[in-house]
């Protein structure tokens, strides 16, 4: 039976190192899963996309939290070097770090635990799953850099679903690669009309339903089964 908690909305602080990471929490009244974001190339928790697909998890029983990867000063800084936002061990440190702080939640550490990443914070998601396979149940990537994972992606045992639009061709390309290299039970979903942001009217609520519907059916399944066919 599911637990029921007081449903909740409120940002908070999380510790990684030396630094704290601001954060969003939104936790409905009987959530069956708990999903963490993965921003990147310079986005973070008010990126309206990832806001909007978090509303729809959490629609449908999802807890989600939603992380800044990068300090204020450290966003100042990548916005002129554009550095931090591929050092995908760096994200996937700090993706950890939130992951650690979940674990020490009563309310939330028993909740099965998912990622959804979007560009580089893909590959970020599927290395700090990789360090902590017990630990994360399903990942979910948008229009994301999986190939970034390198050979981690070969010990990466969550089901993994790659969403990509079709009007993005090199982004795909790079995710058809990434695929042929994981080993977990996997699927490639390409959005019909979708472009790298998914801009078009309903290609984002397409990939809410994709993601909503892998959680739904990976979440409490044992991770360690073969892969599925490629769509």
């Amino acid at each position: 039976m599911d637990e029921i908690l007081a449903p909740r909305e409120q940002q908070i602080r999380i510790p990684a190192a030396a630094a704290f990471l601001a954060a969003d929490l939104h936790v409905p009244r009987t959530p069956r899963g708990v999903i963490l974001f993965a921003h990147g190339s310079g986005s973070g928790r008010f990126s309206p996309r990832n806001r909007s697909v978090a509303q729809a998890l959490n629609a449908v029983g999802f807890a989600t939290v939603l992380a800044d990867l990068l300090t204020p000063s450290e966003e100042t800084a990548d916005r002129r070097t554009g550095q931090l936002r591929f050092d995908i061990p760096f994200l996937a440190g700090r993706l950890r770090s939130v992951a650690a702080w979940l674990s020490g939640q009563r309310d939330l550490r028993r909740l099965p635990r998912g990622y959804f990443g979007a560009s580089t914070g893909a590959a970020a998601a599927l290395i700090a799953a990789a360090a902590e396979p017990d630990q994360v149940g399903a990942i979910v990537s948008r229009g994301g850099r999986p190939d970034l994972a390198g050979a981690t992606l070969a010990r990466v045992r969550a089901p993994t679903l790659l969403l990509v639009g079709s009007r993005d061709p090199e982004v795909l390309a790079l995710n058809e690669a990434a695929l042929a290299r994981l080993t977990c039970v996997k699927r490639l979903v390409v959005v019909p009309g979708a472009s790298h942001l998914f801009e078009e009217p309903g290609t984002l609520e397409t990939v809410a339903q994709h993601a909503a519907r892998w959680f739904r059916e990976h979440l409490k399944a044992d991770t360690s089964g073969a892969s599925v066919p490629v769509s």
